[in-house]
């Protein structure tokens, strides 16, 4: 009977935990971005909390328990899908980062549009519901930020990638240019040279100059018309209570955070479930191992070049090992140990113990799974961040890294006999994945912990660092060595004066002297 009641005690201590009402704003429609949102959210629901999910998707397959709310911004993800079909991301590399800073500015800004105009949202605006948070993805969206201030609601960002000159920012994060690179830099070398450092700031300040002058101004007055008594998106910009970021020291190399910054990298990743029975088959029956070929979810393999798909199936067939190849339609002529599939359980397949080799587009999602189960790859970045993904996979010793723009079959072949028959590759990469597990808690459970302390505590005011709302010149001390620069410069005229005068005055007692 005792038994009974410390159990009954016990079970009321786990099931009393306080629940917060938190709106998740997370319009970007892109695939890769609506797995990691729809993920964290999931987590926290599950932990008991009250959800307003708002999206370009609905959620699926939500259980009955959970207090869930779907608000599905119809319209966005039929736009994107447009977009990517207009869009050839096989030649957008050829761009400049600066160019790609712009289009993703004015991407951003139409985006941030298409929200706060969403008859949906001009909904949930007038609803009058309350929340203790807003959670959002920095996507420099900021002009969404209103929303806590229209909810009254602590802010919460989620970062898709690590620390970066996005995020660092909004918390008031140290980001060295010295040595650490623009997310869009696409070199990750632990030495930057002299013109990659220069080529950083030059990133730096123009993302600055766009944002401050551009972007913010911009956002304010889209803001207007919701929220007339809104802070300006400057101050909504450094509000953050709490960013998650999707990185780890596995994957990152050793960056300066500030105490509101959280690493949740690889929290959207499931335990592996049974694979389906033709791939199960056709892995279990690979004997010399198998290697898995996939673009994401943006890139599609069938908008390869011709000659470029034929060159890798002529490759592929010279292999013992097996391949699985996510491509988006029916591949003739493909060799006996090619297996052609229209969508691929993707984590499931990495975590198969005959795997050997991904092959990647880089993208962050898929370089966190291979991390997690110790697989080598071999990159092959278009855009994005997947060129810096793909430099620290090489940098780190997991994986080499073949450029789009300097694809060539016989480089492909090269860097697929180097990695498969060089054991280094797998080796580092079995440790990178010990280091990716030892962690003291589970990345979706940090997630869920850190959102609840930040709500417990009002904010968490007691770690936001004062830097984040100092303007740059006192941030980098310009005022203070401007003022040390003059006081030494006026010194040294004084001196050189006196020197002139007390030389003059010599010259003139020693003309004297000579006189007399």
């Amino acid at each position: 009977m005792r038994l009974l009641k410390v159990i009954s005690v016990c079970l009321l201590l786990v099931y009393n935990v306080e629940s917060y009402k938190i709106l998740g704003l997370f319009p970007t429609a892109g695939i890769s971005h609506h797995i990691l949102t729809s993920k964290l959210m999931e987590a926290l629901a599950e932990a008991g909390h009250e959800i307003t999910m708002v999206s370009a998707y609905p959620t699926k397959n939500v259980p009955k328990h959970w207090k869930y709310t779907d608000i599905v911004l119809d319209g966005l993800a039929e736009k994107f899908e447009e977009f990517m079909k207009d869009s050839n991301f096989y030649e957008s590399d050829k761009a400049s980062p600066i160019a790609r800073i712009r289009n993703m500015t004015k991407m951003i800004i139409d985006l941030t549009n298409d929200t706060i105009t969403h008859p949906n949202m001009i909904k949930l605006t007038k609803s009058n519901k309350k929340f203790d948070a807003l959670i959002m993805e920095q996507f420099n969206q900021d002009g969404l930020k209103a929303y806590a201030s229209i909810f009254n609601c602590h802010q919460i960002l989620l970062s898709s990638v690590g620390p970066n000159s996005w995020v660092n920012p909004t918390v008031g994060n140290p980001q060295p240019i010295s040595y650490v690179p623009h997310l869009l830099a696409g070199d990750f070398s632990k030495n930057l040279s002299f013109w990659n450092r220069a080529r950083n700031l030059a990133l730096y300040i123009f993302e600055y100059l766009m944002l401050t002058f551009y972007t913010h101004p911009f956002q304010d007055e889209l803001i207007k018309g919701i929220c007339s008594d809104c802070p300006p998106v400057s101050e909504l910009h450094t509000n953050a209570s709490l960013v998650l970021l999707n990185s780890h020291t596995s994957i990152y190399a050793a960056l300066p955070m500030v105490p509101n910054m959280v690493e949740i990298g690889g929290y959207f990743i499931d335990p592996p479930k049974a694979l389906p029975k033709d791939l199960q088959k056709f892995m279990d029956n690979a004997t010399d191992g198998v290697i898995y070929f996939s673009m994401g979810s943006n890139l599609k393999s069938k908008d390869l070049p011709e000659a470029t798909k034929n060159g890798i199936l002529k490759i592929f067939g010279k292999l013992k090992q097996r391949v699985i190849w996510k491509f988006e339609e029916d591949l003739p002529n493909k060799p006996a140990n090619v297996l052609i599939q229209k969508w691929c359980p993707q984590a499931d397949i990495l975590a198969h113990p005959n795997m050997k080799l991904f092959i990647t587009h880089g993208g962050l999602l898929s370089a966190t799974e291979t991390i997690y189960h110790g697989i080598p790859i071999l990159a092959i970045p278009v855009f994005a961040d997947q060129p810096s993904n793909a430099a620290r996979a090489e940098a780190g010793g997991y994986g080499l890294k073949l450029h789009y723009r300097e694809f060539t079959i016989e480089k492909f072949e090269s860097h697929l006999n180097e990695l498969l028959n060089n054991p280094k590759y797998y080796k580092v990469a079995k440790e990178r994945s010990r280091i990716y597990h030892d962690r003291p808690i589970k990345p979706r459970d940090a997630a869920v912990y850190w959102v609840e302390y930040v709500l417990r505590h009002n904010g968490a005011p007691h770690l936001k660092v004062a830097g984040r709302n100092l303007v740059w010149y006192k941030y980098f001390m310009v005022d203070v060595f401007a003022a040390l620069f003059v006081g030494f410069g006026g010194f040294v005229i004084v001196m050189a004066l006196l020197v002139k005068k007390v030389c003059c005055q010599s010259k003139k007692s020693n003309e004297k002297q000579k006189t007399s």
